[in-house]
C-alpha cells in the first residue's frame, strides 16, 4: 500500500466576454477542490476593439504568471441571435485562448451546457443556480459575481473529469448538444 501524495492540479477557468471576462482559479487535490482566486478583467467600452482584446490578453497573461495554473478551461461561445455580438464574443474568446496558449497552458473547451450539467446537474440551469452551486462546492463565504462564478464553474467542470484527469475517452464518439453519444446514438 502506497502513502503517495495525491496529485495537485491547479486549474484556471475562463468565461470570455468582450466587456467582462471572468476568471477563477481552483486546486484539485485528490477529490477535494479548493478556491484560490476569482474576479473579472474589465475592458473600457470607449476603447477600440484591438485595445479591448489587448486588455483581455494582457490581463490573462498576468493572471497566469501570478497563479501558475497547470491547465485552463474556457467556455465555448454559443451562437447568438445577433451575429455581430457572436463575432465580437468570439474575438474576445480568441484573445483569451491565445494568452493561455502563449503562456504554455493546455486549454480545454466546454459548452455552457456541459459546464452547467457538471456543476448543477442541469444543463439549462440559470446563473443564480450556478452561483449557488459554485459557492457550495468551493465552501465560499460569499457569492461570486456571475462572470466569476461561470469561470469557476468551468474550472470545476474540468476538475470533475471533463478533458482533464479521469476524462472519459471520446475518441471515435460524437458529441451533440453537449451530450456524449454512445452505442447506436453515435452512429446517427
Amino acid at each position: 500500500m502506497s502513502d503517495a501524495e495525491p496529485l495537485v492540479l491547479r486549474i484556471l477557468g475562463i468565461d470570455p466576454g468582450l466587456r467582462i471576462t471572468g476568471f477563477g482559479v481552483i486546486e484539485k487535490t485528490g477529490n477535494r477542490l479548493t478556491y484560490l482566486a476569482s474576479g473579472c478583467i474589465k475592458t473600457d467600452t470607449a476603447d477600440a476593439l484591438p485595445g479591448r482584446l489587448g486588455t483581455i490578453h494582457a490581463g490573462l497573461r498576468e493572471l497566469v504568471q501570478m497563479h501558475r495554473p497547470d491547465q485552463a478551461a474556457v467556455e465555448i461561445v454559443f451562437v447568438n441571435v445577433n451575429p455581430q455580438s457572436t463575432l465580437l464574443l468570439g474575438q474576445a474568446r480568441g484573445a483569451a485562448i491565445c494568452a493561455l496558449v502563449a503562456s504554455g497552458l493546455e486549454v480545454a473547451e466546454y459548452t455552457a451546457l456541459q459546464v452547467k450539467q457538471a456543476v448543477v446537474g442541469n444543463g439549462h440551469a440559470d446563473k443564480v443556480q450556478v452561483q449557488h452551486m459554485v459557492r457550495h462546492l468551493l465552501s465560499l463565504s460569499g457569492t461570486p459575481s456571475p462572470d466569476a462564478a461561470d469561470a469557476l464553474a468551468c474550472a470545476i467542470a474540468h476538475a470533475h473529469g471533463g478533458q482533464g484527469l479521469g476524462a472519459i475517452s471520446s475518441r471515435g464518439l460524437r458529441v451533440r448538444n453537449g451530450r456524449l453519444l454512445v452505442g447506436k446514438e453515435s452512429k446517427r
